[in-house]
This record gives C-alpha cells, sequence and structure tokens, in this order.
C-alpha cells in the first residue's frame, strides 16, 4: 500500500491582545502588542511544539506586531533560529473608523462576519468584505501549497485569515465558516497533498495553557463589543 505523501501545516493565531483601554478607547489595532496573557500563551504553545521535538522549515507571520511577537516567542521557546517572513496579504480582515457605525449596528458590525455561513458582501467593522478577504487569503495558501520546498510550515496569523484558511481547507470553496472559534495562542494542524482538494484538518483550536477553555463561552468579538460600549456610553 502506498500512502499519501502530505506537508504538514501548523496554523495558529497570535496571543492575546489589549485593543481598548479600561473605558473602552480602542487602540490603532495595527500596532498592538501582545499582553502579559498573549505572552504567556504563545511561550506555551512554543513549549508544546518543544515537548513534541517539532521542527520547522519555515515561520510565517502577517507581519503586525502581534504576530512577528507571537512567533518569536515559539520560535524561543523550541530553541529554532528561523527568521519569520512577512505575507502582509495575510494580515487581519480590516474594520472601517468604528466612529462611523451607528449605536444600533454595533452589533452586526462586530459579530456578524464571523456567525454561521457568512456571505461574501458582509462587512467586518464597517470595512473589508468577507469576500476581500478571500480574495487575498486563497491566492497566498496557493502559493505556499506550490512551494516543494518544505515539509513543515508554521503560519501565525489572525482569528479571521484562520477562519479562512480553515473553511478553504474543510469546503475546498469560497465558504466562510465564521463560527470557526479560534482562541488567542490557538494551534491548528492540517495536512496538505500535492492534489488540490487534499486537505486534511488534525486539529482544531487548541489553545494551550486553557486546553478545555473552561474560563468563557463567549467569542472575542463579543468581548470587545462589550468593552467598546464603555467608550459608547453604552
Amino acid at each position: 500500500m502506498i500512502l499519501s505523501k502530505r506537508r504538514r501545516i501548523y496554523l495558529m493565531r497570535h496571543g492575546s491582545v489589549t485593543y481598548f483601554d479600561t473605558d473602552g478607547t480602542p487602540f490603532l489595532p495595527e500596532a498592538v502588542p501582545l499582553n502579559a496573557q498573549g505572552r504567556a500563551q504563545a511561550t506555551a504553545a512554543g513549549q508544546v511544539f518543544a515537548t513534541e521535538d517539532i521542527r520547522f522549515d519555515r515561520v510565517i507571520v502577517s507581519g503586525l506586531p502581534r504576530t512577528v511577537e507571537t512567533a518569536n516567542l515559539v520560535l524561543a521557546a523550541t530553541g529554532q533560529a528561523l527568521e519569520p517572513e512577512h505575507w502582509p496579504e495575510l494580515e487581519e480582515i480590516r474594520g472601517g473608523k468604528l466612529s462611523t457605525i451607528a449605536d444600533r449596528d454595533l452589533k452586526e458590525a462586530f459579530v456578524g462576519a464571523f456567525e454561521g455561513v457568512v456571505p461574501e458582501h458582509k462587512q467586518f467593522l464597517g470595512g473589508e468584505t468577507i469576500g476581500q478577504l478571500l480574495d487575498r487569503v486563497h491566492p497566498a495558501m496557493n502559493r505556499l501549497r506550490a512551494d516543494t520546498r518544505w515539509d513543515t510550515v508554521l503560519l501565525v496569523l489572525h482569528g479571521g485569515v484562520n477562519r479562512a484558511i480553515l473553511s478553504y481547507a474543510l469546503t475546498g470553496s469560497r465558504l466562510f465558516l465564521g463560527n470557526l472559534a479560534q482562541t488567542a495562542g490557538c494551534i491548528n494542524a492540517l495536512d496538505v497533498g500535492e492534489d488540490a482538494r487534499d486537505w486534511v484538518l488534525r486539529i482544531a483550536n487548541y489553545a494551550p495553557p486553557s486546553t478545555l477553555q473552561g474560563e468563557t463561552r463567549g467569542t472575542t468579538m463579543e468581548a470587545l463589543l462589550d468593552q467598546y460600549k464603555k467608550f459608547r456610553g453604552l
């Protein structure tokens, strides 16, 4: 029997960051670093890789500081001296100006892009649409798979981008499954073969150090909505 030769993609979401201060004032999302919890999550993920003696041929990040910092902490924990590659086409889905969103539309703007099977015209926070996100994520993944010079790669990206990649793997199409949870610092494992349809999802949303995720049943965007409402006095 001939076994399929597949390569491994470890897909992480960056560790936790602080998007709003205590009164709900937003920070610039392109510049926020990891907070203390996020650094602990990234180190914990790195320790999981180290325990399993996982070695990466390449490490790819979006280039936003939170992905770079997460990747570097993972690499430090595993003792690997790799320079992360910056792929800006894999930056998080881009929101618009929060100030232009009416109070009555806040819930839909924050959580609508991550509910069920999301139509491509749906905007995230009044900004980029799901279709525009897929337009840049799918070609990037195709380009990565076309490069045969690696066997094991680590991608450290974002919640929305990860959903786009996981949805692509699960459906083989432009569907976007918004309710695929991506906890901060989580690890997904995907195997890919030579055929474009050959994806195998091995692990989804494994999140050390909180492996059973018992501390919350809410989503990231629901928590961020609650924080921002303070700024609006809602």
